[in-house]
């Protein structure tokens, strides 16, 4: 993830380390409902004195107060948590501390690297973007203590071997069409770099999130859409959020051999530049069989002739 991603097998490459655009949200704390008993009708005139308490309360409504647990300073009672829950929370919170940075209330780099160690994963395997996808991180090499939470309540583990035991269904679910859109978008936000302001991936980051979220779905066009990034590093200093989406889209309706392309149609700007980039490649290699050809049987027939 992040610099995790590449660190352990290419220290000079990285991918960044913090989330982009992201808008920040904070939480609306708003008082307390005080919700009020509600008051039983008071007794007719035709009930007997035997339904009336010494208190002034008849008999209903002092065996449903009765009933009612008591509550603090007027404020609803929390639901209570059971024991396995809690002791759910109780190994999650151990898993967490083994790994959380000494100064920072979340999990770092070099937490991190311990903790895919520990799960026997390369911080640079796909298993690990499935991951933070699921904890919903919103930094690379960074987990901070509620996304750790709930993402091991949302994957229903609490332990190394939970999670290691999860990773099939994880990566099950991520071949689905509508969960994979969603991992695949996440992975451009998770990409970006907040402290830059970043708006748009660098191409080299890029370039590297695609050949990790495409891991299991490979589409035919990629490895030429990522050579084409590749050869042209000066017209191409970044991708943007739009390009990035609908890269997507092209892989599921463009055929391989860009015959139903359109320049018509509302694809980004890019697309129309390697669509004719790539066919022009593909025709020169076409033609330098040919020419290779023809000056063999140019060569033969001189020999023949001699």
């Amino acid at each position: 993830m992040g610099q995790c991603v590449t660190k352990c097998k290419n220290p000079s490459s990285t991918l960044g380390s913090k989330n982009g655009d992201r808008d920040p949200s904070g939480k609306a704390h708003g008082k307390r409902n005080v919700i009020p008993k509600e008051e039983p009708g008071t007794a007719g005139s035709g009930k007997s004195s035997g339904d009336i308490l010494v208190n002034g309360k008849n008999k209903m409504e002092a065996a449903v107060e009765s009933s009612q647990p008591p509550t603090a300073s007027g404020d609803m009672k929390k639901e209570p948590v059971s024991g396995t829950e809690e002791s759910s929370l109780h190994r999650t919170e151990e898993l967490f501390r083994r790994y959380k940075d000494e100064r920072e209330d979340a999990i770092l780099e070099e937490g991190m690297e311990r903790f895919c160690n520990d799960l026997c994963v390369d911080p640079t395997e796909f298993k690990v973007l499935v991951l933070a996808w699921k904890f919903q991180a919103a930094t690379m090499c960074k987990f901070t203590r509620m996304e750790f939470f709930e993402g091991c309540k949302a994957i229903n583990a609490d332990s190394i071997d939970g999670i290691c035991t999860r990773f099939p269904s994880l990566l099950n679910e991520a071949k689905q069409e509508d969960k994979f859109k969603d991992l695949y978008r996440f992975t451009f936000q998770f990409g970006l770099d907040s402290e830059e302001g970043q708006r748009s991936l660098h191409r080299e980051i890029a370039i590297a999130l695609w050949k990790l979220v495409f891991t299991q779905n490979k589409p035919p066009i990629l490895d030429q859409w990522l050579y084409f990034l590749i050869e042209n590093p000066s017209g191409i200093k970044g991708i943007s959020r739009d390009t990035w989406n609908m890269f997507l889209n092209f892989t599921q309706v463009i055929g391989p051999d860009l015959s139903n392309y359109s320049e018509d149609e509302a694809w980004p700007s890019l697309f129309d530049t390697f669509v004719e980039w790539e066919l022009e490649r593909r025709k020169k290699e076409e033609d330098t069989p040919c020419i290779a050809a023809s000056q063999t049987a140019s060569l033969c027939t001189d020999h023949h002739q001699t």
